[in-house]
């Protein structure tokens, strides 16, 4: 049975969600596969989410630690990232040392990893080939908010990717690496007797406006709860769990709710930071996006939002500016115009496709 040790960037539930999506693809059309997952933060949601595979494992790793925030804000805490960035690369080497262990104890054939970068290091060293599977990658990410002369171990480590799979939005470097593969969005499946169950419950009468209003699981902003765009007419909101808003009109998907793709699928519009995972399931959905643009300039918001504008998938909002928004009828009408483009193939089959024919090369 071919092996698979798969890492999962720690940073939120956009990079777990997709990883979900790919690993029921990939058990679906292989049944000769073990999956390794490697990962701490959404363990608990990757465990439930993959319940019952039984060629799934999963070990407990801390593999990055994302951006920092300021607090009640979207905007980067750049003094906090850059301290603990500090305290990260100080324990580098370790993590190679340990995934090079870890790697030959568990006879690993391939490595993906979405987008944690000191697995590259240890597969290179033992001659496992790898595959870097992301719209970004930490070292682009990181460059302007991280002083250059600390990204040096980034860099040296995505070099070592054997493949880069570039999924939608990505404007990466050539990384050196045999092959770079371009692929877009994709995202976990629907389940539409779930959605209309969903929509009889946050609109029983089928006259509301449904807008899914998620900002994603590290952002907490305490000033949520007053904002204007709660009393707009006619619209029903649902809400990731972290948004606190109580109102009669705005319904919170339960904590232990795990197929959020459901709740997305039920609504009219998703408004959201340009995060990839979100993103992702608006689009193959074909729901209009209104995305909330950060000031501080961030390398992945940006890229994101600039292939959205050009595929007319969404159109943006500024933080301060959704402080004075309201949705009224002629947004509404606007955010329509957004569906009549055309229909977007999710693209997970043809990524699995792809690892696979990899890893029989591997074998040959």
């Amino acid at each position: 049975m071919n092996t698979i040790a798969y890492y999962i960037s720690d940073y939120g539930f956009g990079h777990a969600a997709r990883s979900v999506a790919l690993i029921r693809r990939l058990l679906k059309m292989e049944e000769d596969l073990r999956i390794i997952i490697c990962h701490s933060f959404a363990l608990s949601f990757l465990r439930e989410s993959l319940k019952g595979e039984n060629r799934v494992t999963f070990r407990r790793l801390e593999t990055d630690i994302g951006y920092e925030l300021r607090e009640d804000s979207i905007e980067p805490d750049i003094q906090k990232l850059n301290a603990k960035y500090k305290q990260y690369l100080k324990k580098w080497s370790l993590f190679i040392a340990q995934e090079r262990e870890f790697l030959q104890t568990n006879q690993v054939d391939l490595v993906i990893s979405d987008i944690t970068p000191f697995p590259f290091e240890a597969a290179y060293m033992l001659e496992i080939p790898s595959i870097g599977i992301s719209n970004f990658t930490w070292y682009t990410a990181y460059q302007k908010l991280v002083d250059d002369t600390m990204l040096k171990a980034l860099k040296d480590a995505y070099e070592k990717m054997t493949y880069f799979f570039s999924l939608a939005g990505s404007q990466e470097p050539n990384w050196g690496m045999r092959e770079t593969k371009h692929f877009g969005f994709f995202a976990r499946d629907v389940d539409n007797h779930e959605v209309n169950r969903i929509k009889k419950l946050v609109n029983p009468t089928g006259e509301r406006f449904v807008v899914f209003f998620g900002l994603g699981m590290k952002i907490d902003v305490d000033q949520l709860e007053r904002l204007p765009i709660w009393d707009s007419p006619n619209c029903t909101f649902i809400v990731s769990t972290n948004v606190r808003v109580k109102r009669p009109n705005v319904f919170p998907i339960p904590e232990d709710y795990i197929e959020s793709q459901n709740y997305i699928a039920a609504a009219d519009l998703v408004i959201s930071k340009p995060g990839w995972g979100i993103v992702s399931e608006a689009v193959c959905g074909n729901k209009p996006l209104l995305i909330l643009e950060r000031q501080a300039a961030m390398a992945e918001d940006q890229h994101m939002i600039s292939y959205l504008q050009k595929h007319r998938f969404c159109t943006t909002l500024g933080w301060n500016e959704i402080q004075d928004f309201e949705i009224g009828e002629s947004f509404i009408d606007k955010m329509e115009k957004l569906k009549q483009n055309s229909i977007v193939v999710d693209d997970k089959d043809r990524i699995a496709k792809k690892i696979l024919e990899l890893l029989k090369k591997r074998n040959c």
